[in-house]
């Protein structure tokens, strides 16, 4: 069999899991946040934070909630790091510098998983597990709890309340996340990963020195990672290391825990708004997205020509062999259109072009199908903008789902697509501009430049990969890169609730014969298109000066 066979089949095996559980995954969602009970855990949890899960909030304290939660997160994990020398299990590690705990903390909350150290050189046990993989869960529900409020939005009429945001939270960790990753954590551990509690160990000597590796509770962090569309690695090479992904199997499977919450989401808010042909639409256009920008990073990392391309049958450079170009492209493009931000290769290695798609996978907002919530939230907001537009076109009052689109809710939406592509362009032309950036480009020309933009790309859009050779450990990069992770994180949660809050509050408009049908193939169309338009009027310039100007050399 054939590289480009095998990446094939594994796209379609890949495809036919996640249709296989699209339905039953997403109506159980759409059941756990309808749901009026509370299960006796949960109800413990209530009341262990003094919280009242039956009170509605509008949208002002609905986020709140949010930030209040998540910036208590970012202080507990700062000085979870910070106390590490004396905390037990630190497998002898010292406490993280401040720069550094201030990044960390504040990209595991963020649902970023930006990492500047080496997990298995820097963080003990207590860091991992009480601290990053805890964080794991609670960042995703975060992300789920936000979508499910806008979702609400469409679908409640003349109230302006949101659900709550505490039952909201509970309920998609106790109820989704620790469940499905249990059970994923299973199957990882039957496909060789590891998980133990085990110390530094010596496992033999090479050239340069002994070896020495540290165990971990790797599978229960590595389900999560992914089913979360986290990213953090136990391990620097994250998924590119066997103690993470040791098969081929296990490839694959994690690809599909990225993408199984994120896209069963869409038939989530098809049943929440009364409506599945709506959610199918929005399938249709994730689904879209996400196979087009495969396809061309396969095509792209296949077809080069050159001797050492021809003998490795495709661009094999920075790649795992036991994977191979195909799964390698697969899993580059669903990493870069979630917020995922795990890695089984060297994004830096791909072709220009190839890289380059990584990078516009993310510029597009990670909407294709997204992070688990974000993406969800994103595309809708998109949605809103597309039906404005369509609007515009025709002369009438835009709608969707019933809703007027007007002045109070467009502005809410266009600051929303305005938000990442300014921290990501500003950040990146001052890095380039002073001096002391630049040391850490461990590249000069475009793909020099690719590094930097890559890294504000990924951290704006709380992604979390690295395009590599860029040493992002400085004051610097830890600062800038935390300040754009909490700014493209909460800021356009601001937005999407606001536009929330203002749905909720009014009163549903009958269809008639003008209404724009956005359940129609048409509207999936004028979408996709809207999406690609305003992703490439915007980073075009930058994306010139990078990815295309190398991949075109």
């Amino acid at each position: 069999m054939g590289p480009v066979t095998a990446g094939v089949l594994q796209l379609l095996a890949l495809t036919g899991a996640l249709a296989l559980v699209h339905i039953p995954l997403g109506n159980y969602l759409a059941r756990v946040y309808s749901s009026t009970k509370h299960l006796r855990v949960e109800k413990w949890i209530y009341k262990g934070i003094g919280a009242d899960p039956d009170t509605g909030m509008r949208w002002p304290a609905y986020l709140r909630g949010v930030l209040a939660f998540s910036l208590s997160g970012v202080l507990f994990l700062y000085l979870l790091q910070r106390l590490q020398g004396v905390l037990p299990g630190s497998l002898g590690f010292d406490a993280i510098d401040p720069d550094q705990a201030f990044n960390t903390a504040v990209s595991f909350v963020t649902n970023t998983n930006w990492q500047s150290y080496q997990g298995e050189q820097a963080m003990g046990h207590i860091v991992q597990t009480a601290g990053l993989a805890v964080q794991n869960f609670v960042s995703a529900a975060v992300g789920m709890a936000v979508a499910v409020a806008l979702v609400r939005g469409f679908a409640r009429s003349r109230s302006g309340e949101l659900g709550n945001f505490w039952s909201d939270l509970v309920r998609g960790v106790v109820r989704v996340l620790v469940p499905s990753a249990f059970v994923a954590a299973l199957v990882l551990v039957a496909c060789g990963v590891l998980q133990n509690f085990s110390g530094i160990h010596e496992v033999g000597r090479f050239t340069g020195g002994p070896q020495q590796w540290n165990g971990g509770a790797v599978a229960s962090q590595e389900a999560i990672k992914e089913l979360g569309t986290n990213g953090g690695g136990y391990f620097n090479a994250n998924s590119a290391h066997p103690f993470e992904n040791p098969t081929p199997f296990s490839n694959l499977f994690e690809i599909f825990l990225i993408l199984v919450i994120p896209f069963s989401l869409t038939r989530t808010f098809g049943v929440m708004v009364g409506s599945v042909r709506q959610g199918y639409a929005i399938l249709a256009t994730m689904g879209t997205v996400w196979a087009g920008f495969v396809s061309l990073t396969m095509w792209t990392e296949f077809s080069h020509n050159g001797p050492a391309f021809e003998l490795a049958n495709g661009a094999m450079e920075g790649k795992e062999v036991r994977f191979g170009v195909g799964a390698s492209a697969i899993f580059a493009t669903s990493t870069t259109l979630t917020s995922t931000g795990a890695v089984d290769s060297s994004h830096s290695s791909f072709t220009g072009l190839g890289g380059g798609i990584t990078l516009l996978g993310m510029m597009l907002g990670e909407i294709a199908p997204g992070g688990v919530g974000s993406g969800l939230y994103g595309m809708l907001i998109m949605a809103v903008i597309a039906v404005f537009v369509a609007g515009l076109m025709v002369g009438r009052t835009p709608e969707y789902l019933g809703k007027r689109i007007g002045v109070r809710e467009i502005k809410p939406a266009a600051c929303y697509i305005l938000v990442t592509p300014a921290l990501v362009l500003v950040l990146t032309a001052v890095a380039m501009a002073l001096p002391t950036p630049a040391n850490s480009m461990t590249n000069s020309g475009a793909h020099g430049f690719s590094e930097i933009l890559y890294a504000y790309t990924s951290a704006s859009n709380n992604n979390g990969s690295a395009f590599a050779g860029l040493d992002a450990d400085t004051r610097w990069f830890n600062t800038t890169l935390g300040i754009a992770m909490l700014l493209g994180r909460f800021v356009p949660m601001v937005f999407v609730l606001a536009l929330a809050g203002s749905l909720a509050r009014q009163t549903p408009v009958p269809a008639t014969a003008g209404t724009l049908r956005t359940e129609k193939p048409l509207f999936t169309g004028l979408l996709v298109g809207a999406i690609l338009i305003i992703t490439g009027l915007t980073y075009f310039p930058a994306l010139a000066l990078g990815p295309l100007a190398e991949g075109l050399a």
